[in-house]
């Protein structure tokens, strides 16, 4: 996939597009991310001053409001994008392995809190479920990346700091919402069983890497 280099954001999303599965950087699988896939002028730059530049971390935004896919820690608690096409497969396969949490649950806390105020940036989010104590940041995202793998949280967009210029620096902060509220309810729900979602993925992305052994593949989905 390496020779099919992706050199802009709207490549970026063509690709997401034809493989309907792409993690953001290392998959576990050689070659099946989009970090991999990037021409070399896109990828992470230092420069001497201490600025840098990373084209593909920019794209993250526009590619999700260009709204054909959905982005999140999806890939073994690493970020990555999913078609609008596939996503309904793999919404009912993971929330088939992790329905709603339970009533009293801290992650039913977090997620009634992002249903109320439709969406937050993590920090805000944290706060006001009131993870604010010493060692709670770590605690919060871990959280906050299981209602990700379970596809119960996804990331609507990217917000950035702002200088007294107006200009935008900094690695930026998700903005998380529900699938739902991004999405609408019918795009969440699937006619098939988990288990047909499942093998209707594993059999797809084993057309696209025939030579990757399945393990990895399982590794990289589950």
């Amino acid at each position: 996939m390496r020779e099919q280099e992706i050199h802009n954001c709207p490549q970026l999303i063509e690709r997401i597009g034809q493989l309907g599965f792409l993690p953001l950087l290392d998959s576990g699988i050689a070659g099946f991310s989009a970090m991999d896939m990037v021409d070399d002028d896109c990828r992470y730059v230092v420069y001497p001053d201490g600025g840098w530049d990373w084209p593909l971390w920019k794209w993250k935004g526009p590619a999700v409001q260009e709204g054909s896919c959905v982005y999140g820690k999806f890939f073994a608690g690493k970020a990555g994008f999913i078609s609008r096409e596939w996503w309904p497969d793999f919404c009912n396969y993971r929330r088939g392995k992790n329905p709603v949490p339970q009533e009293g649950s801290i992650e039913e806390a977090i997620l009634a809190t992002l249903r109320e105020n439709g969406s937050m940036i993590t920090r805000e989010l944290r706060a006001a479920c009131e993870f604010t104590g010493k060692n709670m940041r770590s605690r919060f995202d871990a959280y906050v990346t299981r209602l990700q793998m379970s596809c119960h949280i996804v990331t609507e967009d990217f917000v950035y700091p702002t200088d007294k210029h107006g200009r935008e620096y900094g690695w930026g902060w998700s903005l998380l919402t529900t699938p739902e509220q991004l999405l609408g309810k019918e795009e969440c729900q699937c006619g098939r069983s988990p288990e047909e979602s499942w093998t209707r993925m594993m059999d797809h992305l084993k057309r696209l890497l025939p030579t990757v052994p399945e393990r990895q593949i399982i590794r990289m989905m589950k």
